[in-house]
């Protein structure tokens, strides 16, 4: 492992203990638990915890449900548990306001589903997420999940809107589209630099064409990121 990576990595280490160190009160029992390689950290802390066995994990998709298990957390549902305390999770990029994008891992809509359940829910990344600006580092698109028979008519709507719109690849594992575990596509959209000030009005264009199942935009979710540096610091933005 490079000495690059090793920074990175600790950067990761240091700011989800921070986020879980200053934040999870004697009175939160339902933690929703995202996915990501910084999340991986929260998941490593809240194990570490000695009164670990008094709180019920939610995950965001397959990946943070063997984290909790890993970790020996107890595993519960958004079913049972429709009302989460906090909740903490990675970002693809994070802007001034807080605003994210997610869904690089495709699990954006569960992602979403336990950020909106959370009474506080918080981010977790490394200074290389937190440009400011969305679509300014991460140039993969807005991942957009979308219904299978409608990625075609979705495509055609975003790119009449300014995208540039594709259907996301399951190679190299997986011939043809990439599958979320809701059983749908994504589309990656990309609409270069998207200000803080017009991150709300793209995301509801977006969640108004039909098909559309959810989008990767994150918008005013987050009450506090917390950025792992590389120099070993950590930032702690709020709204």
């Amino acid at each position: 492992m490079s000495s690059t990576t090793n920074l990175v990595e600790q950067s990761k280490k240091l700011c989800a203990y921070a986020a879980v160190d200053n934040n999870l009160k004697p009175n939160h029992k339902i933690i929703g638990i995202g996915s990501g390689s910084t999340v991986v950290y929260v998941a490593e802390r809240i194990g570490q915890l000695s009164n670990k066995s008094d709180f019920v994990c939610i995950p965001t998709g397959f990946q943070s449900k063997q984290l909790i298990i890993d970790n020996k957390l107890q595993l519960g549902g958004l079913e049972e548990n429709p009302i989460i305390d906090i909740a903490f999770d990675g970002a693809d990029e994070i802007d001034s306001d807080l605003n994210a994008i997610k869904g690089g891992g495709a699990c954006l809509l569960q992602e979403k589903l336990v950020a909106d359940s959370a009474k506080e829910f918080i981010i977790v990344a490394d200074d290389r997420k937190n440009t400011g600006i969305l679509g300014k580092g991460w140039n993969k698109g807005i991942p957009i999940e979308v219904i299978p028979n409608a990625y075609n008519k979705i495509i055609n709507e975003l790119n009449s809107i300014g995208g540039n719109a594709k259907v996301r690849s399951g190679l190299p594992a997986k011939a043809g589209p990439a599958i979320t575990d809701n059983g749908n596509f994504i589309v990656d959209c990309d609409f270069g630099q998207v200000p803080a000030s017009q991150v709300d009005e793209l995301n509801k264009k977006i969640k108004l064409m039909v098909g559309v199942v959810e989008t990767g935009f994150f918008v005013k979710m987050a009450q506090k990121a917390y950025i792992g540096n590389a120099d070993g610091t950590v930032t702690t933005l709020s709204v």
